[in-house]
């Protein structure tokens, strides 16, 4: 049955344009080589490879793939094992039954490949992959051509409706190999380093940063996805060679503020959000390793990147380049060259120093009037995240009252220690009154999705359920 889904866009031909038409699945050179540990284990490139094609025989008929799997290990075997057979895989934001059940009313043809027993709810009964890596050994890895689509993104929902991204292979290919050499993750032995992510790989900065870059390092990752310090602990104890971290501000802030012990660290990378100058610097000075930010977004894949400490000046990876052009809105930025297959526009403001480095100025869509002033929710959330005591926190603009009176700023906050009037002092000397949250919440965690993010909608959820039980107890 065909999908009732839009043609995807037409790869740009320049950009798929190489002297050769097909890429290799694995960068690594030989059988042996280490592209994976689970548990601490090292599993090799032959493994791998064998996994991946005794899965793409098993796969049942259907264009297009729900990866659910939660394993990482897992997740690399089938998006190539889809890869290899032609199939596309799908990287959906969220797996919340309406979420799936839109997704499964969008691809008709939709089939499930999952690392567990449970069901994923409103689609079909999945196909398993089994519980460990095989024994056995295939070499060479095949290769795809750089023109079949490895996936289709979807954008996170954090300010609307979640909109597929179609990823070329040859485009991911070449995005891994950017990051490769824009994080000087090149100098050293390739089959030293090892990923540890703290992202899910369903999401693009984890299949960029984590998968295809081991991939297509050639290094490794840890199957692992560890959330918790003491988890991420474990997992990066457990590896050998050079460890690289690749986590979320969100992350990086709850291993700071514990007393967990973590092994030698090669570098840190940091996405999904801004990550403060301050929280950089404790983390250099606790574990001696320097911090990189990646800067994407789900349309383009990664763009730029930067250490943090250096300055707020953003690098774009090779070839890519930024510029701005006229909308009716105003003036908005696009992404075009290098591994963008399709050029895309940002949803950011930017201060453009030349086409291939910038400055972040924040959202489009974060900037809120209120009483005739201006100011980045962004930038506001941040605030709130700083105060001591503060473990998370977060401000939005609720829809317009039916009334047609203006919305006033909502915030919530993860202040176990503090008070209410406690964070709202603190926020009274740090940002001007007219930007005062009414009213400010305070929560026992924020709605966070794997990645870090926090969509529109599940805020305002959490704000409306917890108002509704503070009214209900008078």
């Amino acid at each position: 049955m065909r999908s009732r889904e839009a043609s995807l866009p037409a790869p740009s031909a320049p950009a798929l344009a190489r002297p050769t038409e097909v890429e290799p699945l694995l960068a690594h050179a030989h059988a042996d080589a280490r592209v994976a540990t689970v548990q601490g284990a090292a599993v090799s490139a032959g493994q791998f490879n064998a996994d991946v094609v005794a899965l793409a025989a098993r796969l049942p008929a259907g264009r297009h793939l729900l990866n659910a799997c939660g394993d990482r290990y897992w997740f690399a075997v089938t998006f190539c094992a889809a890869l290899l057979a032609d199939r596309i895989n799908l990287l959906p934001p969220s797996r919340a039954p309406q979420a799936m059940a839109r997704l499964a009313l969008r691809y008709p043809d939709l089939v499930c490949v999952t690392d567990g027993d449970a069901v994923v709810d409103g689609l079909p009964a999945p196909l398993v992959v089994p519980a460990a890596p095989t024994e056995a050994i295939v070499w060479p890895p095949p290769a795809v051509p750089r023109a079949r689509v490895a996936a289709i993104a979807f954008t996170s929902g954090s300010t609307g409706e979640p909109m597929p991204q179609a990823k070329y292979w040859g485009g991911v290919v070449d995005g891994a190999r950017a990051e490769v050499r824009a994080l000087g993750l090149a100098e050293a032995a390739a089959a030293d380093t090892v990923l540890v992510g703290t992202v899910s790989a369903q999401h693009m900065y984890g299949l960029e940063s984590t998968v295809i870059m081991a991939l297509q390092g050639p290094f490794a990752f840890a199957a692992e996805h560890p959330l918790q310090p003491a988890q991420v602990a474990d997992v990066l104890h457990r590896q050998s060679g050079r460890r690289v971290l690749v986590t979320t501000p969100v992350h990086l802030r709850a291993l700071v503020e514990t007393e967990v012990a973590l092994p030698p660290i090669d570098r840190v990378i940091s996405a999904t959000a801004p990550l403060p100058a301050e929280l950089a610097q404790r983390c250099e000075t606790r574990w001696q390793a320097p911090v990189f930010e990646v800067y994407g977004c789900t349309e383009t894949g990664m763009l730029a990147t930067r250490r943090t400490l250096d300055g707020p000046h953003w690098h774009a990876l090779d070839g890519v380049q930024i510029e701005q052009r006229a909308n009716a809105a105003g003036p908005m930025y696009w992404a075009h060259g290098g591994h963008v297959v399709v050029p895309g526009p940002l949803a950011d403001e930017l201060r453009l120093i030349d086409a291939r480095t910038f400055e972040l100025a924040g959202r489009l869509s974060d900037v809120v009037n209120v009483g005739g002033r201006r100011a980045s929710l962004e930038a506001l959330s941040l605030t709130l995240q700083q105060i001591p005591g503060v473990l998370d926190g977060v401000f939005v603009l609720p829809d317009a009252p039916v009334d047609g009176r203006e919305p006033r700023l909502l915030a919530l906050a993860v202040a176990p220690g503090l008070t209410r009037a406690q964070v709202i002092e603190a926020l009274r000397a740090r940002i001007d009154a007219v930007f005062l949250p009414r009213p400010l919440l305070c929560v026992e965690a924020l709605p966070r999705n794997p990645q870090g993010k926090l969509p529109r909608g599940d805020v305002l959820a959490l704000a409306a359920a917890v108002e509704r039980r503070q009214s209900a107890a008078g």
